[in-house]
């Protein structure tokens, strides 16, 4: 009687043990793959983001002008006046431009090549018709700022203009958007620590 008590148990405890293991294992290899799984998809996320998308993801403002020994140039200064203003990239490879004073300035066609060298422009009128191509080397773009150069005189590449914008969080002049662009958000705040210019404050 005492040896038939003695093995219920066992075979009890033994059953036991067995179905807890078999029940904690998978769980447990489940957890340990969780924060790799969600490792991979946030690096994904940051990999994904293209020179074309930083450049579409926020309205810009150009915010000041270099010259090719790194002095501030003035914006109204003719050498670079005429590429101040407000920018607005759109995802589908569309833009708008407008003077500070909320003036329309042009719109047409845009692209970045995947290596983020350079920006094209294609300028059109309101018959869709082409009224000159724009292409400018890029010297920095990230969430922070959108610097290109233009060259007054194509033949010397001595002389040049970098023209630096910031993000803004303006809205687009003669539409009900709200925030800034297409990143969805709205008032002064942008997200992934943009900082942004407030309306026509220099």
């Amino acid at each position: 009687m005492n040896l038939n008590t003695i093995s219920r148990r066992a075979v009890l405890t033994a059953s036991t043990i067995a179905i807890a293991a078999v029940g904690v294992l998978p769980a447990t290899a489940a957890f340990a793959d969780a924060p790799a799984t969600a490792t991979v998809s946030a690096g994904q996320k940051a990999v994904a983001q293209t020179p074309s998308d930083v450049l579409a993801s926020t309205p810009w403002k150009t915010t000041s002008a270099l010259d090719a020994n790194g002095n501030k140039v003035a914006l109204d200064n003719p050498a670079v006046s005429n590429f101040v203003g407000w920018a607005y990239f759109k995802a589908d490879g569309t833009f708008t431009m407008y003077n500070l004073d909320n003036s329309p300035k042009m719109h047409g066609d845009w692209t970045v090549p995947a290596d983020g060298s350079s920006r094209w422009i294609a300028a059109k009128d309101a018959n869709g018709n082409v009224l000159f191509q724009r292409v400018v080397p890029i010297v920095e773009l990230d969430k922070h700022a959108f610097t290109y150069r233009v060259f007054p005189n194509a033949a010397d590449t001595s002389v040049y203009y970098d023209i630096v914008h910031t993000p803004t969080n303006h809205v687009e002049p003669g539409t009900d958007a709200k925030g800034p662009g297409t990143n969805g958000t709205q008032g002064n705040q942008g997200n992934g620590g943009y900082h942004f210019n407030n309306g026509n404050q220099h």
